[in-house]
């Protein structure tokens, strides 16, 4: 029963009640999301363990027995896998609170896919206050079953949003000369876009410019006083990403001056790029040795998609794991996102046990 970001309503009630068998007490943060705390027998650290809970706007068209009952909307991105793996691991932690050297914070997560969810609770309530380090997992089918990769450093990217609104002077089509062709401007803007990161970006860094949507025009003969062009930028440098404004509202403004037409910038701020803090890293190594041995941890690729688990890494150091649900044999070999998405549910095991082991490990130290 997937729901999408701010409408987990049924979703964070199935938390809850399963908190409540449980007896782990909880607070509702940000209408959706939810918080739960774990307090062990002794005085320590506390650390934080979060699932995001939002589905997508997807028809599933997956043929199995957990397929999506909300018609339009399915679980594309495993949140509904990271979801039971957190409330299995506050079952494990739970019977054994009396050894745990602090506390466990369970965060429950909404609206990821906005890429505003965490900032979101994060305004409400101060829940991170008193964290020392957070730990995620985002289950990934591009990393076999059984697999692991917690290293250090930039892991996810920042993800912005761009707005471009373009004017010119509209007019017959047959009359071009008379107007000013804003489809046109925008087009060229589109183009000369493309030459930020292959020219003003050093090769040695990813970087990532795209417009993934241009709406212009009326009909076939009129020639259009208007365009909008909506897009992403992502990055992993912080520095490139306080660059992006001013490149570019330098070429739109420009690029459309030189049509005679004039252009706008709307920049909107996302998600920061996710750094994974080193210590952390080790732990989670760690943690994943135990489970599964060191043929578990594998290293992969940093990822341009953007995860707005790092803003609560703006409050503490923290560590996302990307754990492997890939099975060709099972059917899980689709994308994120995708109207296939599966995963191979062993991997829920691996995931369970690890949000469990990281926080013992991390208490512990």
């Amino acid at each position: 029963n997937p729901e999408p970001s701010w409408q987990e309503v049924k979703t964070s009630g199935r938390v809850k009640e399963e908190l409540t068998k449980m007896g782990i007490p909880y607070i509702t943060v940000a209408k959706t999301g939810v918080v739960a705390t774990l307090k062990g027998k002794k005085e320590g650290k506390t650390v934080a363990l979060r699932a995001d809970m939002d589905a997508l706007e997807i028809t599933e068209k997956n043929e199995i027995p957990y397929k999506s009952q909300n018609p339009g909307v399915m679980h594309a991105c495993g949140h509904d896998g990271h979801t039971a793996m957190l409330l299995g691991a506050a079952q494990v932690l739970n019977e054994i609170k009396d050894e745990l050297n602090g506390t466990v914070k369970l965060i429950f997560q909404a609206a990821e896919e906005t890429t505003i969810g965490a900032k979101a609770m994060l305004e409400d309530t101060d829940f991170m206050e008193d964290v020392d380090g957070v730990f995620g997992i985002h289950l990934w089918s591009n990393i076999e079953s059984g697999k692991v990769s917690v290293e250090a450093g930039p892991r996810m990217a920042a993800a912005d949003v761009i707005k471009i609104s373009v004017k010119g002077k509209s007019g017959h089509g047959s009359m071009p000369h008379q107007t000013v062709d804003a489809v046109v401007a925008a087009s060229a803007i589109v183009m000369n876009l493309q030459s930020i990161v292959s020219r003003e970006i050093s090769p040695l860094e990813s970087a990532v410019v795209s417009i993934g949507s241009f709406h212009s025009g009326t009909r076939f003969n009129v020639i259009a006083n208007e365009a909008e062009l909506i897009g992403t930028t992502r990055c992993f440098n912080p520095e490139i990403r306080e660059q992006f404004p001013q490149i570019i509202e330098r070429i739109a403004k420009n690029t459309a001056a030189s049509y005679k037409a004039e252009a706008d910038l709307e920049y909107n701020m996302g998600t920061p790029p996710l750094i994974n803090d080193a210590e952390c890293s080790k732990i989670a190594a760690g943690a994943v040795e135990k489970i599964i041995g060191k043929d578990g941890i594998i290293e992969f690729e940093k990822i341009t998609g953007g995860e707005d688990l790092a803003f609560f890494f703006q409050k503490t150091p923290g560590v996302l794991a990307f754990v492997g649900v890939r099975n060709e044999e099972k059917g899980a070999c689709y994308p994120h996102h995708h109207e296939r998405f599966n995963i191979d549910e062993d991997a829920l095991e691996v995931g369970t046990a690890l949000y469990a082991q990281y926080a013992v490990d991390f208490l512990d130290k």
